[in-house]
């Protein structure tokens, strides 16, 4: 009870030095002193006052402090201490104080690394962010409070969801927040560099890296989701554009434009009204995304809660904040011509501009598939689910010309190519995947026109950007290293949806099913009592048609607090292919339902988000080290 107390005066105290913040802020930004002192102190204050509330909510449910409503929801005595402290931000109101505990910490780190900035512009960045900080700490406290008190004191608590007793979901939350919050500095800062009239090359040497920042951990995020929503609900695969998956992906599509666009800033002093859209954009649309979770108007396995007067909060605060942008933009902005050259066709710029257009539809597809069906709910009542065709369907024939671009863009120069010689490489680099695709889709017998073309631009950019690792022309690895994640990403994830297979079947104890690969056979059922839930083993023995043997034993959960169970998986993986079974009891009977797939270049998927994200990773090291 007393961590309780601590934790809610703690936040109380932290949003009076928030509002302290602005004045001492105003008062300086119109002085001829430097950034005064008191601002990095208060900053602080504010930062630490959170992190004392966030520790303050982590030790009330470590000592399982069933006064705390939050604890009692979310917790429960026989949960491990690391679920227990996950648990922490695995609810709605833990999320959102680790959301805020994120805000202040960037804008300290802000203030401190941004000492070679003017400091009018430090100021404004420092004021925008504390508006959106500020409006956290008000949401916080009036609709969504981890300190309310209960009385009497329950015995026990009610248990968190078992599907997020996870070790990858554990650590996907805070990083996912790292990603969504560094688009905040990203947001402020372009409003501040508006009304500075800052936008420019030095601009966009300085915000790269808070950008490169948040794209890194949205990647990572995004990738750590992806594989507990693959092994954990048994859904078979990589991404099943669920509502949640799809509000981070949005954000995600952007930041990867806005990083392309920031480039031909920093380089040509082009793009600037774009840019700066774009970090509004982004911001939005993480912001956006958490007015849908927090709403629960989203139907997901990811939704947090039901309750209208979250996110009418939410939707009020997303509104000011746009209409502030918004303003901001059409008052201040003025395209910056200073150093801007004619632009043409065969150029880096113009590439990286077409695979923005490229990018923003795909953007545009993925917004309309997720909040279509809210809307239709809303004006006519009707229900509907948008799935994976919707989305195949309208870009799988922009993703072929979108990897061509991609393939050609980085081997142009700034302003204008002229090297023909890289030209005909790229030719004849072409004129090879198409030939080795249709060899591999003869070899399988799907020689279909679509799939041919869409594995040959995959297999163009992967060559392509496998042939920049032996190239003089380019000199930065960090680069090289994300377009190879990404073209890797890509071949992966066409070679994953055209040749994988699946079989869906009920079986019981002593049963052997055949189908086209081979045969499946359920040996016998394990019963086993582990900590806080029962288990159900079911040791499966499967032969393909070389006499190859596989065991597996996916397993049935039954937890008793909360009641209700859950599907865990059991994968055997190799370098080319992953085989994945899954089971669920048929009630009425002694069947159980089995979902067994054979999935190609799965472990690849995520080898190449990996190295997305290191590329991302060495670029950041790179600039830190040349200031």
């Amino acid at each position: 009870m007393l961590a309780s107390q601590i934790g809610y005066y703690a936040l109380i105290i932290g949003l009076f030095f928030s509002i302290l913040i602005l004045p001492v802020s105003i008062q300086n930004f119109y002085s001829n002193k430097n950034l005064d002192g008191r601002i990095f102190s208060i900053s602080f204050l504010q930062f630490f006052l959170v992190f004392l509330s966030f520790l303050s909510l982590i030790l009330s449910f470590v000592n399982s402090d069933f006064s705390n409503e939050t604890v009692f929801n979310n917790s429960h005595t026989t949960k491990p201490l690391f679920y227990k402290i996950s648990g922490t931000w695995g609810n709605h109101e833990g999320s959102l104080l680790l959301w805020l505990l994120v805000l202040t910490f960037f804008i300290f780190i802000f203030l401190i690394k941004s000492n070679n900035q003017p400091k009018k512009y430090r100021i404004l960045t420092l004021l925008f962010q504390q508006i959106i900080i500020i409006g956290f700490f008000l949401f916080i406290l009036i609709t969504s409070s981890p300190f309310n008190y209960l009385f009497p004191v329950p015995k026990e608590g009610m248990g968190l969801n078992p599907i997020l007793q996870d070790p990858a979901l554990a650590i996907h939350p805070p990083i996912l927040y790292l990603g969504y919050v560094g688009s905040s500095i990203i947001f402020s800062a372009s409003l501040a560099g508006l009304v500075q009239n800052y936008i420019s090359k030095a601009w966009a040497k300085h915000i790269k890296i808070w950008i490169l920042t948040s794209w890194i951990f949205l990647t990572l995020g995004i990738m750590l989701g992806s594989i507990w929503a693959y092994y954990e609900l048994g859904w078979g695969g990589f991404w099943f554009w669920d509502p949640v998956e799809n509000v981070s992906l949005m954000p995600w599509l952007c930041l990867t434009a806005l990083l392309h666009c920031i480039l031909v800033l920093e380089k040509r002093s082009s793009l600037t009204s774009w840019t700066v859209i774009l970090c509004i954009a982004t911001f939005t649309l993480s912001m956006s995304g958490t007015f849908l979770v927090r709403s629960g108007i989203l139907n997901s396995v990811h939704t947090f809660a039901n309750d209208p007067s979250r996110g009418i909060f939410i939707l009020i605060f997303l509104f000011i904040l746009i209409l502030i942008s918004l303003v901001i933009f059409f008052i201040y902005h003025r395209e910056n011509t200073k150093d801007v050259n004619k632009i043409y066709f065969f150029s880096k710029e113009t590439s990286i501009l077409i695979n923005n257009w490229f990018v923003m539809y795909f953007l545009s597809v993925v917004l309309i598939g997720t909040v279509y069906p809210i809307f239709l709910e809303v004006m006519s009542g009707e229900k509907i689910s948008i799935g994976p065709p919707f989305y195949l369907k309208l870009m799988i024939p922009f993703l072929i010309f979108f990897l061509l671009f991609m393939s050609i863009g980085p081997n142009l120069d700034w302003i204008k190519s002229k090297n023909l010689k890289i030209k005909y490489q790229l030719v004849l680099l072409f004129i090879i995947s198409i030939l080795i695709s249709f060899l591999i889709l003869k070899n399988k017998g799907l020689t279909s026109l679509n799939n041919t073309v869409l594995i040959a631009a995959a297999l163009y950019l992967f060559s392509t950007t496998l042939k920049d690792f032996f190239s003089e022309r380019f000199i930065n690895y960090s680069q090289r290293v994300s377009h190879f994640g990404f073209s890797l990403l890509i071949l992966s994830i066409l070679f994953n949806s055209i040749f994988s297979s699946e079989v869906i079947t009920n079986i019981k104890v002593g049963e052997n099913f055949s189908y086209k690969g081979g045969t499946i056979k359920l040996d016998s059922i394990e019963n086993k009592k582990i900590n806080n839930y029962e288990s159900i083993i079911g040791n499966f023995r499967l032969i393909d048609n070389n006499n190859n043997l596989t065991i597996l034993k996916p397993e049935l959960r039954i937890y008793n607090t909360p009641n209700t169970s859950t599907s865990e998986a059991d994968i055997k993986t190799t370098l080319f292919y992953d085989k994945f079974l899954v089971m669920n009891l048929v009630k009425g009977n002694e069947y159980f339902n089995i979902r067994y797939q054979v999935k190609y270049f799965m472990i690849w998927i995520w080898i190449s988000t990996l190295l997305l994200a290191l590329g991302g990773t060495l670029s950041v090291f790179r600039r830190v080290n040349e200031k």
